[in-house]
C-alpha cells in the first residue's frame, strides 16, 4: 500500500554531512524574492517594465518557463527556507489538516543546513515565517514587517527593535542592509561563501512608489490594459517563453477576498472586474493607469536597488563566483482591500497616505498569458518567473528551460551547490536539485502538488489537475496549452481520477507526518 511505503520513508533521522568537495571554493548564494510580481512583469518576460539589471542576469543566465511557488506569501517562503511543502509543517492547511503555524523541530531552515559548509547567512526584507531571522541560523537580519512601503509596522535590525529613518523605503532599506552585511562579511569573513536572502516587499500592495519612479514610468499605461496584455502575449512568443493560446479574460472573476466596505473609500474610479477598457469613463481609466503606473515603478525600483547590490557583489570580487536566483513568491494579485495607515483620498496615488491595489483587471495583464491570480493554483497564481545566473558554469547563456521546477527545489538546489549531501532525513524532501537542468532540460513524470485555501493542483509530467475552491476539478495539457484553456477532463476520465488520488495521496503523506513528534 501507498500509505506503508510513506510511513517507511519518515521513520529515518535527519542528518546533514558534507562531501568530498572542497567547500571553501563552495559558491556563494544570492536568493532575491520579490512579492506578488506577475510572470510577464518583467521585460525579459515579455513585459514593458524597464528592469535592465535582471533582463541582464537572464541574457548570461538561464530563464525558467515552467517554474512554480506556492501561489502565496506565506507557504511559498516557507518552502523556500525549508524545503517542505507548507503544510508538511504546519504553515499552511489543506482540508482538516489544520496549519498550526509553528514548525516542527525536524524542519530547520536553509542558513542551518549550511553551517557545516561554512556559510554566512544573511537576511534582509520580508519574513512570513514562524520565528525570526536570528533564531533560525541567520548572522544577520533587517526584519521588515510593513503597512506599506513608507511606514512599516515593525523593523526589527539582528533582533532588535530599531525606528526606521526619514525618508525610509522599504526597497531601498533592503537593499541598504544586504550591501552593508556585505561588506562587514569582506572586511571580516572574506575566507567563507556567504548566502544572502534579499526578500523585497514590493511590489506588494498598497502601491507605493517614490514620485521620481512614478513620473518616470510616464504616461506608458494610458493606452489601457487591453493593449498592454496583447503586447506582452506577443513578448512572451517572440522570446519563445510560452507555447498555446492566450487564455481569455475572465471578466467574472473578481477580488478572492471581500473587502466591499473597505472598496467605498477608493471612490467612483474603482472597478473590481476586468472590464473591457474603452467600457470605462474617463474618471475610472485616470485612476486605472495610475495604480499599474505605480505597479511598475515600484519593480523598477527593486531592479535598480538590485544593481546596487550585484554592484557591491563585484566589488568584492565574488560575481564570477556567485549564483543568483530570482524569484516572486505568487502571481500577481487580485485582492482589493484598505487596511493599514488607511486611504486618504485627498493624498497623491502611491504616497504614504494612499492605499491602492492593483486589482483583477491590471493583476490580468501582470499574469499574461495566464489564468486566475494569487491565491489560486492556476498559472496564474503559482508560476513565477525564475532566472539563475552563475557566470563560471552557465554556459548556454540567455537559455529558456523549459524543466519543471518549484519552490520545494530551492533547498535541495542550494545545499547541492554547498557540496552537502543530505544523508538521512525524518520526512525527505519533496523537491529534488535543480543542477542538472543548469547544463541541459531535463525530463521528468514526477509530482507537484498545491494547496491553498481550497484551490488545489497536482502536476504529472505535462498533465495539471486543478481546481478553484467550488469548482470542480479542470484538467490541461500543459505541453500544447500552457495557459489552461483547454479543460480535457471530460475528455480523460480515467487522467483525472489517476491525478486526483496523486492529489490524495499527498495530503495522506501531511496527515502521516503531523503524527511524528
Amino acid at each position: 500500500m501507498i500509505y506503508t511505503r510513506i510511513m517507511a520513508l519518515l521513520l529515518i533521522v535527519t542528518t546533514v554531512s558534507a562531501t568530498e568537495l572542497d567547500t571553501s571554493k563552495s559558491p556563494n548564494i544570492l536568493l532575491v524574492l520579490v512579492d506578488d510580481m506577475g510572470y510577464s512583469d518583467l521585460g525579459c518576460y515579455g513585459g514593458e517594465i524597464n528592469t535592465p539589471t535582471i533582463d541582464s542576469l537572464a541574457s548570461k543566465g538561464l530563464r525558467y518557463s515552467q517554474f512554480y511557488n506556492s501561489a502565496r506569501c506565506t507557504p511559498t517562503r516557507a518552502a523556500i527556507l525549508s524545503g517542505y511543502y507548507a503544510q508538511q509543517i504546519n504553515r499552511d492547511s489543506v482540508l482538516d489538516l489544520k496549519g498550526k503555524g509553528v514548525r516542527p523541530k525536524w524542519a530547520r531552515l536553509l542558513p542551518k543546513y549550511l553551517k557545516p559548509a561554512g556559510y554566512r547567512s544573511y537576511h534582509s526584507g520580508k519574513w512570513h515565517i514562524d520565528g525570526k531571522p536570528m533564531g533560525n541560523g541567520f548572522d544577520r537580519s533587517l526584519y521588515i514587517d510593513n503597512h506599506g512601503e513608507f511606514s512599516p509596522k515593525v523593523l526589527l535590525k539582528n533582533g532588535k527593535r530599531i525606528e526606521p529613518k526619514d525618508g525610509f523605503y522599504a526597497t531601498i532599506a533592503v537593499a541598504d542592509h544586504a550591501i552593508e552585511v556585505l561588506k562587514e562579511h569582506q572586511a571580516h569573513h572574506a575566507d567563507k561563501p556567504f548566502f544572502s536572502y534579499v526578500a523585497f516587499t514590493a511590489p506588494h500592495f498598497p502601491l507605493q512608489a517614490l514620485p521620481e519612479d512614478i513620473a518616470r514610468v510616464g504616461d506608458r499605461y494610458k493606452v489601457g490594459w487591453d493593449v498592454i496584455r496583447n503586447q506582452r502575449w506577443e513578448g512572451l512568443q517572440k522570446r519563445g517563453l510560452i507555447k498555446g493560446s492566450l487564455s481569455k479574460v475572465e471578466y467574472n472573476q473578481g477580488p478572492p477576498l471581500d473587502f466591499s466596505e473597505q472598496l467605498k473609500v477608493l471612490g467612483e474610479g474603482e472597478v473590481t472586474r476586468p472590464i473591457p477598457w474603452n467600457d470605462l469613463t474617463e474618471k475610472q481609466k485616470e485612476f486605472q493607469q495610475v495604480k499599474m503606473t505605480i505597479h511598475a515603478a515600484m519593480i523598477e525600483r527593486i531592479d535598480i536597488e538590485l544593481a546596487r547590490i550585484i554592484k557591491q557583489v563585484k566589488a568584492m570580487n565574488s560575481f564570477e563566483d556567485t549564483v543568483i536566483f530570482f524569484l516572486s513568491d505568487n502571481g500577481a494579485s487580485a485582492e482589493m482591500m484598505v487596511r493599514g495607515n488607511g486611504h486618504d483620498p485627498e493624498a497623491a496615488p502611491g504616497s504614504a497616505g494612499s492605499y491602492l491595489c492593483l486589482g483583477p483587471a491590471w493583476s490580468t495583464v501582470a499574469n499574461t498569458p495566464f489564468r486566475k491570480h494569487k491565491i489560486w493554483a492556476h498559472e496564474g497564481g503559482s508560476c513565477t518567473p525564475f532566472i539563475v545566473h552563475w557566470p563560471k558554469h552557465i554556459s548556454q547563456s540567455g537559455a529558456i528551460r523549459e524543466t519543471s521546477g518549484h519552490v520545494i527545489d530551492l533547498v535541495p538546489t542550494i545545499l547541492d551547490l554547498a557540496g552537502l549531501k543530505m544523508a538521512k532525513q525524518r520526512v525527505p524532501f519533496p523537491g529534488k536539485s535543480l543542477l542538472p537542468s543548469f547544463r541541459k532540460d531535463t525530463e521528468d513524470d514526477r509530482v507537484l502538488w498545491w494547496s491553498h485555501r481550497g484551490n488545489h493542483a497536482v502536476r504529472n509530467g505535462n498533465w495539471k489537475l486543478v481546481k478553484s475552491k467550488d469548482g470542480s476539478w479542470e484538467l490541461y495539457d500543459l505541453k500544447e496549452d500552457r495557459a489552461e484553456t483547454n479543460d480535457l477532463a471530460a475528455q480523460y476520465p480515467e487522467k483525472v481520477k489517476a491525478l486526483t488520488k496523486q492529489w490524495e495521496a499527498q495530503v495522506e503523506q501531511i496527515r502521516q507526518i503531523k503524527k511524528l513528534k
